[in-house]
Order: structure tokens, then C-alpha cells, then sequence
């Protein structure tokens, strides 16, 4: 097969968008996120209630990429061998091991989707989080390597009873935190209630068409996108500023109400979060055909890349999802991108 080039492929990427679209209705910004970090290769947190569609949509997104995609749902008894094998009984009474759902698909592992993943100990984070930065494991006296691997994980946000929150270290791993939300148009959600097609998910996800990405080939493709999405030093002064404006608000005048500014951060973004984000902000570039990046681009992907990394004052952290969205937005109105 002729290589195919980045126009090539932005318009694959296009395609899916919109055979996704189809399939999960309301949440084109989600899904638009989504296929950012795809192409940006980094890992992504998933915030939203239960049932609004996060499993399908993934499920719709590694069947479009292809390679292979496992599952595993955070309980408080998940130990981190669960992850690489798992024991029964065979037919012939003698105990067997089988590779768990990390080593199933071998370097094929496309996506892995971590469910509930504050359900489960910090002992299994601690090999999740490993698994994510080296992208390999020692099992079985051997090395898996897992080159094309992407984690998505969602946090129980309802129940607090036996949850280990992700501590901020952690969070840091993770290139964005995407909020899925349940669409407040009354004509999508009366779909969602009466259109049976959208009540049968295994059928729905096989509107979008497989293997459309090449798995297996976008980790070239991810360089080349930054290689040749250019930033211009007005664009590098402003995202510097932006990452001041995360550590130290009240020097660009930031205020939110009936918050202490200068007491709200403890830690801004990681040098690792400013990265991140001019990574996703070069690929938002590239899916809307330009080859510079603009302040826009940053916008578009601004709050998702960096309000989980900040550490906020324990007196706020309780308000920590409305405070975070309120910064990120104001950071954004404050700083002059000129």
C-alpha cells in the first residue's frame, strides 16, 4: 500500500470523525478531543456519569483505528496481576493461566479502557501508570512491548466509598481530561429515548467502517503532524504566558468569585502539561487544514490538557471541577495572545 501523505490522511481521520458523530449523537467536541490525543499519542481521563455513552464511543474510535482494544473494570479486590494473567480451573481439573486483558492482544493493544479506574487499589494504578510511560512489561520471563498503546480511564465521580482518587502525580500522566456530558438539546435526547438503534450498541458501532487509521502506522504519522504544524514566536510568547497564568493567576489579574487567588494554586501546570497541550494544539491545527498554530487551536484544547494537573489548596478542592473550568476560562479571557 502507497503511503499515504498528511492530506491523506486528515481526510481519514475526517471520515471517522463523522461515522462517530452518527453513532454517538451530541458529543462532537468529546469525540473531536478524542481523536486529538489519538493523533497527539497521549493517554486520556474521562470525566462524566455513568451510561452517557464513554464505552461505545471507544469502542466506535478502536474500531475505526483497528489493532486491538481491551477492557477492564476497577473494583477494590482488582489486584495488579489481573492485569497481566488470570487462573481457572481447565476441563481436565488442573489449574491453567490465561494472559489478561494487558497482554491479550500483544503489540496489537491499540486501546485500553480502564473502567472506574479510582475503584481499584494504588497498587494496580502504580502498573497501569508504569505500563502508560514505558509502554512495556515484564510477564511471563519475558518483555511485552505495547508501541501503540493508548489509555483511557473514567473516574466514579458519584460514589466516594471505597475509591482511591488519582493523586496529582498521577493525573500528570494523563495528556487530557475530557468531560462527557448528556446533550441538553431536547431533539437528541428524544432520539436517545425512542430511536431503538440507539439502544443496541454492538449494532450501532458497526456503522463505523474498521481499520480506517492503521493503528500501527500513526505513531509516524503523529511526528510528521508535529514536524510540520508550525508556531510562530508570538504563539510561543503567548503559550508561555498562559503557563505563568497557571502557576500565578493574580499577576495577570485573574479573579474568580469568592476565591482567594493567591491561595487557590499550590501547583501549576508541569512542563510535561505545557508540552502536552502544544502537542494537541498543533494536531487541532492539522484537523482544521491549517499549518500554523493559533491561539484558537489552544483554546480548543486548553482546559482539557491542564486543569487536572493543577493542585489546588485543600480548602478549595472540593469545587475543584467548577473552579478548574472557571480559571481555565478566565486564564484564556486575561492573557492577551498579541
Amino acid at each position: 500500500m502507497a503511503k499515504k501523505n498528511l492530506a491523506d490522511w486528515l481526510k481519514s481521520a475526517t471520515t471517522l470523525e463523522k461515522q462517530i458523530n452518527e453513532v454517538i449523537l451530541g458529543q462532537e467536541n468529546p469525540i473531536r478531543l478524542i481523536l486529538i490525543s489519538i493523533f497527539a499519542r497521549g493517554h486520556v481521563l474521562l470525566e462524566g456519569d455513568v451510561g452517557v455513552g464513554k464505552t461505545t464511543m471507544l469502542r466506535a474510535v478502536a474500531r475505526g483505528i483497528g489493532g486491538g482494544y481491551e477492557r477492564i473494570e476497577g473494583t477494590i479486590d482488582l489486584m495488579p496481576n489481573d492485569l497481566i494473567y488470570h487462573t481457572y480451573l481447565g476441563d481436565d481439573g488442573k489449574p491453567h493461566v490465561d494472559k489478561g486483558p494487558v497482554l491479550r492482544s500483544g503489540e496489537d493493544l491499540s486501546i485500553f479502557f480502564f473502567n472506574e479506574i479510582n475503584r481499584a487499589r494504588p497498587q494496580v494504578h502504580s502498573l497501569m501508570l508504569r505500563i502508560m510511560a514505558e509502554k512495556t512489561l515484564s510477564a511471563f520471563n519475558q518483555e511485552f512491548h505495547f508501541p501503540h498503546l493508548i489509555v483511557f480511564a473514567d473516574r466514579n465521580q458519584v460514589e466516594k466509598e471505597e475509591t482511591f482518587e488519582i493523586p496529582s502525580a498521577a493525573r500528570d500522566r494523563f495528556m487530557m481530561e475530557i468531560p462527557i456530558v448528556i446533550p441538553n438539546n431536547d431533539d437528541l435526547m428524544t432520539d436517545l429515548i425512542f430511536d431503538t438503534k440507539f439502544h443496541n450498541a454492538d449494532e450501532l458501532i458497526t456503522k463505523v467502517k474498521t481499520d480506517q487509521l492503521s493503528f500501527d502506522q500513526l505513531n509516524n504519522v503523529a511526528a510528521e503532524i508535529q514536524e510540520n504544524i508550525d508556531a510562530t514566536k508570538e504563539l510561543e510568547k503567548y503559550a508561555l504566558n498562559l503557563w505563568k497564568a497557571t502557576i500565578k493567576p493574580q499577576d495577570f489579574n485573574i479573579k474568580i468569585s469568592d476565591i482567594d487567588i493567591s491561595r487557590l494554586i499550590v501547583s501549576g501546570s508541569s512542563p510535561r502539561g505545557i508540552s502536552m497541550m502544544m502537542k494537541c494544539a498543533r494536531v487541532n491545527a492539522w484537523m482544521n487544514n491549517r499549518s500554523s498554530v493559533l491561539p484558537e487551536d489552544i483554546h480548543q484544547i486548553f482546559h482539557e490538557t491542564i486543569a487536572h494537573r493543577l493542585v489546588f489548596n485543600p480548602v478549595y478542592d472540593l469545587r475543584r471541577t467548577e473552579i478548574s473550568r472557571e480559571l481555565t476560562t478566565e486564564i484564556i479571557n486575561k492573557v492577551s495572545a498579541h
